[in-house]
């Protein structure tokens, strides 16, 4: 089978290369400069071209600030651009695999994980058009996975972790919110997930939104405390602190858990522990950085 992956120069999409490497399948790994997928035009021509039988769309507006001065264009990429892979993929009865984002609740004071039924109350336009694309793949009716993660972290790209990590190495001390609650997830793991689901056809008469971040539960001052403890920045004094002491013009999901039951029992996955993901993940970037 043919299977096309967007956004594979992110951090899922290069995840996924790796995973992908001994597939049984074949993969097309594209990013912006080779596909556009706001062009529907231009994604049928490469399903079509490729004899594509299932997407894994790893591409998304993921800026949640920037988003709300730039409504129209993470519309477009949360949105619009997914609608179009919907529509190449129902038209060649195909498969698309979608991630989104927890930032789809976060209305409601939620204070137990998350499921998939609970209904999706997003406080600002990133998870409003992530929202919207969950819907769009529902409307077009094609066959889909959707996963919806959170806290989403790698070796590659920008991510909570490798900011945490140069600033416990570089700052006496160091104020991280306490007030917002979820689970950090290893775009390793996630991409692990996908292929497995993908490879093996574990997919076939399973439709529907399933929720995927590791197991556990931890704040955002919880976890710089452990990349700072696994990394040895001990000299950093890390400091709890309310989400009110840093301004934004998105208020973000006070609490954020996903229910991963449905994804377990569904699929027979197993799930790694927040904190033993982040350990190989930082192993994985030392490795890296050695070379």
């Amino acid at each position: 089978m043919n299977i096309l992956v967007t956004g594979a120069n992110g951090q899922l999409g290069s995840e996924m290369r790796i995973v992908a490497k001994h597939s049984k399948d074949s993969y097309i790994f594209t990013d912006v400069a080779e596909l556009d997928i706001t062009n529907l035009a231009a994604v049928r021509t490469m399903v079509a071209e490729n004899s594509v039988k299932a997407i894994i769309n790893c591409a998304a507006y993921t800026n949640v600030d920037g988003a709300e001065d730039d409504s129209e264009m993470c519309y477009l990429l949360n949105a619009t651009a997914v609608e179009n892979l919907a529509i190449a993929m129902k038209e060649v009865d195909g498969l698309l695999v979608h991630v989104s984002t927890d930032y789809v609740f976060g209305g409601d004071p939620y204070n137990t994980p998350c499921t998939e039924d609970k209904k999706g109350t997003p406080t600002g336009v990133y998870g409003a058009s992530k929202l919207r694309g969950e819907q769009n793949i529902q409307k077009v009716g094609c066959h889909h996975i959707i996963i919806r993660t959170s806290w989403l972290y790698s070796e590659y790209g920008k991510n909570f972790v490798k900011t945490m990590l140069a600033l416990t190495a570089t700052k006496p001390r160091l104020n991280v919110v306490f007030d917002q609650t979820g689970t950090p997830t290893y775009a390793l793991d996630l991409a692990a997930a996908i292929f497995d689901i993908v490879e093996n056809r574990k997919y076939h008469g399973n439709d529907g939104v399933y929720h995927y971040s590791n197991e556990g539960v931890c704040s955002w001052y919880d976890f710089t405390k452990m990349i700072a403890e696994y990394a040895g920045n001990t000299e950093c004094d890390i400091q709890p602190c309310h989400s009110s002491e840093f301004p934004s013009k998105v208020v973000r999901p006070s609490y954020s858990v996903l229910d991963k039951t449905k994804i377990k029992n569904t699929f027979s996955l197993k799930i790694p522990y927040w904190t033993e993901s982040l350990k190989g993940c930082l192993a994985n970037i030392n490795d890296q950085a050695s070379r």
